[in-house]
């Protein structure tokens, strides 16, 4: 298997979350927490990121309601998640790592890349929603245009549609170039019909990719897109993890065409399983070790 580069800090923890439906604030550390305790070798933890700054919120937010999330005032509980000053500082990392994990597998071709993170894609300008507070991708994305002038495309493969980035490129008209329109998949369908959607999604980001309108992925596999999630789903265990060979598949097929890695983030995202949280783990972990034993970017073979 690939070593993982994985960008996790306990700082980009909130564990402070008791009384919120959403255990995403502390998931970074209990899947961290598993893999350590099943010895898995092949995560390679990258700890010394730097968190974004507060004003780097306001890329994708209003000052207004970044001022809210840091003080506890106005629309701050628009997450719906318990506010707290551990949660705020937790913000900035997770934001921090999905960004340093771009950095680094866009500098570093060939290493396969993973932000813990999840809690960004229902965010909008003016607000928080659905366990979201900021947009980390919309962020992160608009950074890495600035600093390298490429685009980025996203696999939102959680159970819900990630509304964040479409809802953000008029409030920033960079997105356009950061995540180019339509770049922002979110699969549909049941089992089959689902993976044959997002095999013709696939397809089209190829087109982007090979026409360089895009130039790095990220592949978000929520675990609450399984039939067995409290707020799922919509696929059985054997679609779920197919469709993370199928994105895994085509990343070799797209670095062969291309004569060079193609840079891959993946992430978590969403997962809800109130009596038996391991069961969300348990299917990121396979996501994870699925698109490690598979990914291959010797491009001789």
């Amino acid at each position: 298997m690939n070593k993982i580069k994985t960008f996790y800090t306990s700082k980009q923890v909130c564990v402070k979350m008791s009384s919120s439906f959403s255990k995403s604030p502390h998931k970074p550390m209990l899947l961290m927490q598993k893999i350590k305790e099943n010895g898995y070798e092949n995560f390679d933890i990258i700890n010394n990121f730097k968190p974004i700054k507060k004003s780097d919120f306001y890329i994708a937010h209003t000052k207004e309601y970044v001022n809210n999330i840091y003080n506890k005032t106005g629309n701050y509980n628009s997450n719906s998640l318990p506010w707290s000053k551990e949660l705020v500082k937790s913000l900035t990392y997770t934001t921090g790592s999905l960004l340093a994990a771009k950095r680094y597998a866009i500098q570093n071709p060939g290493k396969l890349c993973f932000a813990p993170v999840s809690g960004m894609h229902h965010a909008s300008p003016n607000s928080g929603s659905g366990f979201c507070t900021f947009s980390g991708q919309v962020i992160s994305a608009i950074k890495i245009y600035k600093e390298f002038g490429l685009s980025g495309a996203y696999f939102d493969l959680d159970g819900h549609y990630g509304n964040s980035i479409d809802d953000s490129y008029t409030f920033n008209p960079l997105l356009e170039k950061a995540i180019p329109r339509k770049c922002n998949i979110n699969p549909i369908g049941l089992n089959k019909n689902y993976i044959n959607n997002f095999i013709l999604h696939l397809n089209h980001i190829e087109k982007m990719i090979l026409g360089n309108k895009v130039h790095y992925v990220v592949f978000a596999h929520g675990a609450d897109s399984h039939e067995d999630d409290d707020l799922g789903g919509q696929l059985n265990t054997k679609c779920w993890i197919k469709a993370a060979e199928v994105f895994a598949e085509w990343v070799n097929q797209i670095s062969k065409k291309l004569g060079k890695p193609l840079p891959v983030v993946l992430c978590l995202f969403g997962g809800y399983r109130q009596d038996n949280y391991n069961f969300v783990l348990n299917l990121h972990l396979k996501s994870l070790l699925t698109c490690s034993k598979i990914i291959n970017y010797n491009l001789s073979n």
